[in-house]
């Protein structure tokens, strides 16, 4: 199973979602089924790690990102079996590179019981307390995400 997380720069959200979800199934037991990759819909941080507030954020609570930023490329939608995206905007940019691959594409809370439909926001123009916050948010929907997957490989 290929998991790719996408967000605007990939070094806020998406990375922390890559973090988060590697943590997960390694936990599990299961991270042997998985590739799992982060990108943005722009360039504009490509080859950056992610925000310092984010990777400050991750260390807090034992995850550490190293993921280096990179921008959506038409080559993964045939790499990845979901594309999963942080908010509408994300959905709309992804969606618009391969509308012929658009079933692929799917907010990342929609593979989530309890967050279903639910934006995952840019925390990147905030404070340190909206990066808690989105933390807080990925780790519930990668839990949630990781739990239903290990379901399935059990």
């Amino acid at each position: 199973m290929n998991v790719l997380f996408i967000c605007l720069g990939n070094i806020c959200r998406s990375p922390m979602a890559e973090g988060l979800f590697r943590h997960h199934v390694t936990r599990l037991g299961i991270d042997q089924h998985f590739t799992i990759d982060s990108c943005g819909t722009g360039a504009w941080h490509a080859g950056e790690l992610p925000d310092i507030r984010m990777r400050e954020t991750a260390e807090k609570n034992g995850i550490t990102l190293t993921h280096r930023a990179r921008q959506l490329q038409a080559v993964d939608f045939d790499r990845f079996d979901h594309l999963l995206v942080m908010d509408e905007q994300n959905y709309k940019d992804v969606v618009s590179v391969n509308s012929k691959m658009a079933e692929k594409v799917k907010l990342m809370s929609d593979l989530s019981d309890t967050h279903k439909g639910k934006i995952i926001p840019d925390p990147y123009f905030g404070d340190i307390k909206g990066f808690e916050q989105v933390f807080q948010l990925l780790d519930q929907v990668s839990t949630e995400i990781a739990q239903n997957f290990f379901q399935q490989y059990r």
